[in-house]
């Protein structure tokens, strides 16, 4: 109703200018008939008041879509009243809604050919540094064991931009399947040996809960509680030599917990380490953080329907835990 007031506003200012300038324009040229004067004038209102209801009622779906924001894209494609302007808008917004899915469409494919290169771009780098590391071998230390140290760092970032351009994907990455927690812990830890034993730092594994069985992508998970390993890894070498990765359950509920005793992380970043490039106090320090790992952590846990949990102290340490929520099947074997 506003919106209509609005439009018709210069409309009604003038008919009401009329209905006084007329009469005074007959009674300065003589004409006494007061009683006509106002019959004219109420004649005037009327017509304009018959007039305004009529294009209001006849047009007021239109002024209501006007002023309500469309909940859904597809209410672009609803019509209006067979007016001249509500065909007008309903064309401009088909039109409008169109060219933004096409649009959409063709940012889409580009953002999935850069995906699909990123994806090969990675496994054709994964020979050479394969290569590489074949050479190092036949080398005499330390210069063996600096250049697979480095292949392997190279390894673990080309890994973190793969799982980042599958991200998107994920949904359809997914295989739910049982996982035994402490087969996937042995895993891991035998996937990072030498960069345990280059960084001093070993981990151990308590098992509070033996056989505890979850309901998960063994795929993502591996690559999960790798990224807490290496973080727990980084930020502990020179400070201590132990990592503890404990495996419970608390409140029907299945814990993946990792924890180490390195540098830990200041109260003012905790808030923020799962943000995306965020890397924090410890990150200016530690030149190689990229801000990406536990973002990586916090988006592919949510999309798994884990929780993640983080306590940290500086000085004494970081724990994060993975928390498989109760609809997830846990048994023991």
């Amino acid at each position: 109703m506003k919106l209509f007031l609005r439009e018709h506003l210069l409309l009604i200012g003038i008919q009401l200018l009329q209905c006084i300038l007329i009469p005074t324009l007959f009674w300065l040229d003589g004409y006494r008939g007061v009683g006509v004067f106002f019959y004219a004038t109420f004649l005037s209102v009327v017509i304009l008041m018959a007039y305004l209801i009529y294009q209001y009622v006849s047009r007021r779906s239109f002024y209501h879509r006007l002023q309500n924001s469309l909940e859904t894209l597809d209410g672009s494609m609803e019509t209006t009243e067979q007016a001249p302007i509500s065909e007008a808008l309903d064309q401009l917004l088909v039109s409008q809604y169109r060219l933004y899915l096409e649009e959409i469409q063709k940012a889409e494919e580009r953002q999935d050919e850069h995906l699909l290169f990123m994806d090969r771009w990675v496994h054709q780098m994964k020979t050479p540094l394969s290569v590489i590391e074949l050479t190092a071998q036949t080398l005499d230390e330390p210069e063996s064991s600096s250049i697979r140290e480095e292949t392997e760092r190279v390894r673990n970032g080309l890994n973190t931009v793969l799982y980042m351009a599958r991200l998107r994907t994920i949904a359809e990455d997914f295989q739910i399947k049982p996982i035994l927690l402490s087969k996937l812990v042995h895993e891991v830890n035998q996937e990072n040996k030498r960069f345990f034993i280059r960084n001093e730092v070993y981990p151990q594994l308590i098992e509070k809960k033996k056989n505890i069985i979850v309901e998960s992508d063994e795929k993502w998970l591996f690559f999960l509680l790798s990224q807490l390993v290496h973080n727990a890894v980084k930020y502990s070498t020179g400070k201590t030599n132990q990592l503890v990765i404990s495996l419970f359950e608390k409140a029907g509920e299945a814990v993946l917990e990792v924890k180490d005793f390195g540098i830990g992380i200041p109260a003012s970043d905790q808030k923020r380490v799962f943000n995306k490039f965020y890397t924090g106090e410890n990150g200016r320090k530690y030149r190689e953080s990229t801000g990406m790992g536990l973002y990586l952590v916090k988006e592919v846990s949510a999309r798994l329907e884990h929780r993640i949990e983080l306590e940290s102290k500086v000085g004494e340490g970081t724990t994060i835990r993975i928390i498989f929520s109760q609809t997830q099947n846990i048994t023991s074997m």
